[in-house]
Parts: structure tokens; sequence; C-alpha cells
């Protein structure tokens, strides 16, 4: 059975992308496959894959340019793969927003239930024991924004803002916890989930995103602790 996931495959050797693809397409995901950077680039505005597999070593763009360009579009789940040293690639990868790695050489059976898993914790929550959130009715309004929760909407005016899913939640996030000094590990408890590996400055690259994309959105960052947004 076909499975509804479209996986993006990055990498320069061509005998190990055609096996990955081989081993992914038989486990029932959709798959297209790229060997450089400059393959992939034309189509980051037009179209997103349910997950990204890329490797770091690209003969032009490598995949640590490619990561950053790909998270200013999405959060999209990212499986990063690399045979140089692992364990700066890995420190690198997880802090630029990447959500795995795996050290060359690997199994390709190993690839695929890292994929499988990603994406089940991803997409597929319905099995998971989750609390129910705070609920505000909608719309808010927030200093010169209106805030559509239930719409996953946020409009300066008439003209809507484009956020990223981990962008929109983090805000919704703020708004349930108003007056409220929320240390950086709450934040990535509450947005990226207990399982999360890599550092806190996650969270302090995601304010910056919100802060460029909704200046006058009432949000303080408490130094030594993490953010607050005061009460409106």
């Amino acid at each position: 059975m076909t499975s509804p996931y479209l996986v993006y495959l990055v990498d320069d050797e061509t005998n190990l992308l055609e096996l990955l693809k081989s081993y992914l397409i038989n486990a029932g995901y959709q798959v297209k496959a790229f060997q450089s950077g400059a393959e992939v680039l034309p189509i980051l505005d037009q179209e997103q894959p349910h997950l990204w597999v890329l490797d770091i070593m690209l003969p032009d763009i490598d995949g640590y340019e490619l990561l950053r360009l790909i998270r200013k579009k999405s959060d999209v789940p990212i499986i990063f793969i690399s045979a140089r040293d692992q364990d700066m690639d890995k420190i690198i990868g997880l802090e630029l927003g990447s959500d795995d790695y795996l050290a060359k050489p690997f199994l390709p059976r190993e690839l695929v239930i890292r994929v499988q898993k990603l994406l089940q914790r991803t997409y597929e929550k319905g099995g998971q024991t989750v609390a129910a959130p705070q609920q505000f009715q909608d719309w808010v309004t927030i200093g010169p924004y209106t805030i559509s929760e239930k719409g996953r909407l946020i409009k300066e005016g008439e003209n809507p803002i484009e956020l990223t899913t981990k962008e929109f939640d983090l805000i919704t996030y703020l708004i349930r916890n108003q007056g409220q000094a929320l240390h950086r590990e709450q934040i990535l408890l509450a947005i990226w989930g207990d399982d999360y590996i890599g550092s806190d400055r996650a969270v302090d690259d995601l304010v910056k995103r919100i802060r460029k994309k909704l200046p006058k959105f009432p949000l303080e960052t408490v130094y030594g602790f993490g953010y607050r947004m005061t009460v409106t």
C-alpha cells in the first residue's frame, strides 16, 4: 500500500541515492531524489515534501545551507546524513533545525525506520496522549494583529502574515500564558515535544523569526531565563 507521505532525498552519491530511494519506495513512501542543491533550489518556493533526507556533503550548495533555506520556508522534518566529523556535524545540524541524524555508513533499513518514526511522531498524533490546550476565542486582537487559532491565521489589517507551523504554535502558546515568564525549556517542551534533541538556541531562533514577521507583537526577553508576552 502506498503511503500518502512524500520524501525528498538529496545525496550526490548515485549508487547510494538509488539504493535509499529503492528502500523507501519498497516501504511504501513516495520519493523524489536529487543529486545536488542546485536541483532543489527551484522547487523550494513551489512545493514541500512531508520529510527531507539531506546529505551534508553536496557538490555545490552544502546541506547546512540547504537546511537554512528550507527552514525559512517551513518546519517540515529533516534527517541529516554525513560521513564527516560526526559529532560536530550532528551538533550543527540539530542546532540549525534538523530533527534526526545518521552517520555514514548505515544500513538502508535504519534510514527507513528513522523516516517511519519521524513521520509518525510529526503527523500521526492521534494515538498519543496529549493534554488538551486551553482555547482562546477566535478572533483575538493583539496590538495591530488579529489571530485565529482555529483557522491558524494571523492578519495585520486585511493582510495575512505567512508563518511556519512552529512560529504559529509559539504565538498561541504565548497568548495562553500572557504575563508569565516562560523558560526556554518550557517552550522547547511545549513546541518541540519531550523527544527533541538539541539546544535551546532553537527557541531563540524561532523568536527572532517571529519578531521579524510581527515586529509589534508584545514579546519580551527575560534575560537569562526565557520570554514573556506582556498582558494586553
